[in-house]
């Protein structure tokens, strides 16, 4: 697999069904190549010339989807970037190439009438790819030793969101294109997913779609899938050599996986190993948090007898039936214990966390049943309301009508 190549045919034939390959990553619904003038005519839009890597890859293609994982550093979180766009002129939506770079231009002369200062209607950084208005992908195009580097801008979120990022970041891919492309990887192999949302899925889809509609030789379409699987983390060879503790990037893959299939076992054997589950394994949350948030509770368990860090808000977002033993054992370990919790254990089924919950609350001072009155109540309208709308077919649910009724009525048969 590692040694995957491409005769000058195979590629031809790639090209046809608008597949490009690119500084090892596969690009999809690869669109025609950019003629020089229309190159030449962006160039000109920019403080210094368009990076020579940027340049090759639009005369291959000028634009197309990619479909891996990326993660950067982000204002102390680690945050997953959507990188799975090249923008193209004539795309309508958020793909448009020249709208992004007239939307960038706007931005610099208001940034510049604000400062009173002059503008000289070029661009420092070029968009050229991303997700939608959420994320962007730039090259850096004004002269000095940043010129060329490929930088990614994403926007934070409304608090709301937990463990989001809540304030616009920006972080550096790589000081080169080709640099950027070999930052994008695949967290998980494709064919042998661990959720049913995964990178490699909208590749899958359109691969398959190429051979049952188009034609596209099933040999070689598995071929392309073998190349493209390269790009999956290898986190298992420097576990079994003793290296992994010194490759934080590739231990946060193992762990990862650990936490999507809730593997006890692997979390004891990443702990042997000298990783560390300090910080943020995913936007700001702690690895105790991803893992409750999955309902990876074994895996949990094992994080938090290998003394991973548990935050003080640990059990704000239970949503499954977490046992009592992993309960006590995450307010022992600095998780806080509140009333939003109580309600939560209540609704998901687990009654007897509930009850250790809220002995904690009391112990903290807290009048426990009024206030658990009052938010399961709340709790119930909203779970009713979302109900009904689930069932009219105004609305749909991650738990369906089922789930639904199902804590509707753990939460109206539970007595602290």
């Amino acid at each position: 697999m590692n040694d995957v190549q491409f005769s000058l045919e195979e590629l031809a034939t790639l090209r046809e069904h608008r597949v490009v390959l690119f500084a090892d990553r596969v690009i999809f619904d690869a669109q025609p190549p950019m003629a020089e003038p229309r190159i030449a005519e962006i160039e000109a839009q920019c403080a210094g010339p368009i990076p020579e890597a940027l340049a090759t890859l639009w005369r291959q293609t000028a634009g197309g989807r990619l479909d891996y994982d990326l993660s950067l550093l982000m204002n102390g979180n680690v945050e997953s970037v959507s990188w799975s766009e090249l923008f193209w002129d004539g795309s309508d939506g958020y793909r448009d190439l020249q709208g992004w770079i007239g939307h960038e231009q706007e931005l610099a002369e208001e940034a510049a009438k604000e400062e009173s200062r002059p503008w000289s209607g070029k661009l420092t950084h070029l968009p050229f790819g991303g997700f939608e208005y959420l994320d962007r992908v730039y090259a850096v195009v004004e002269p000095g030793p940043q010129h060329g580097h490929i930088t990614a801008w994403k926007q934070g979120l409304p608090p709301a969101w937990t463990h989001a990022l809540h304030e616009d970041g920006v972080s550096t891919i790589a000081p080169d294109l080709r640099g950027a492309f070999a930052a994008l990887h695949l967290d998980e192999n494709p064919l042998t997913p661990t959720s049913d949302y995964f990178s490699g899925q909208a590749l899958l889809q359109y691969l398959d779609d190429r051979h049952q509609d188009h034609g596209l030789d099933l040999d070689l379409m598995d071929k392309l899938v073998a190349f493209y699987c390269r790009a999956v983390i290898d986190w298992r060879t420097p576990l079994a050599d003793g290296t992994l503790r010194r490759l934080p990037a590739t231990a946060r893959a193992a762990l990862h996986h650990a936490l999507a299939t809730d593997d006890a076992d692997l979390v004891a054997e990443l702990a042997a190993a000298g990783v560390s589950f300090d910080g943020p394994q995913q936007g700001s949350a702690l690895a105790t948090d991803v893992a409750i948030g999955k309902d990876a509770f074994a895996a949990a368990m094992a994080l938090v007898r290998a003394g991973a860090p548990v935050a003080a808000d640990a059990l704000r977002n239970i949503d499954g039936q977490i046992s009592p033993e992993l309960t006590s054992a995450l307010l022992a370990n600095g998780a806080e214990a509140s009333v939003g919790a109580i309600v939560n254990c209540a609704a998901c089924g687990a009654p007897a966390s509930a009850h250790l919950i809220a002995d904690a609350c009391a112990q903290a001072g807290i009048d426990v049943q009024p206030a658990f009155a009052a938010e399961r109540d709340a709790m119930l309208a909203e779970l009713e309301a979302t109900l009904l709308e689930v069932r009219d077919g105004s609305h749909g649910h991650y738990l369906g009508a089922e789930g639904l009724a199902e804590r509707i009525e753990h939460l109206q048969a539970f007595r602290l």
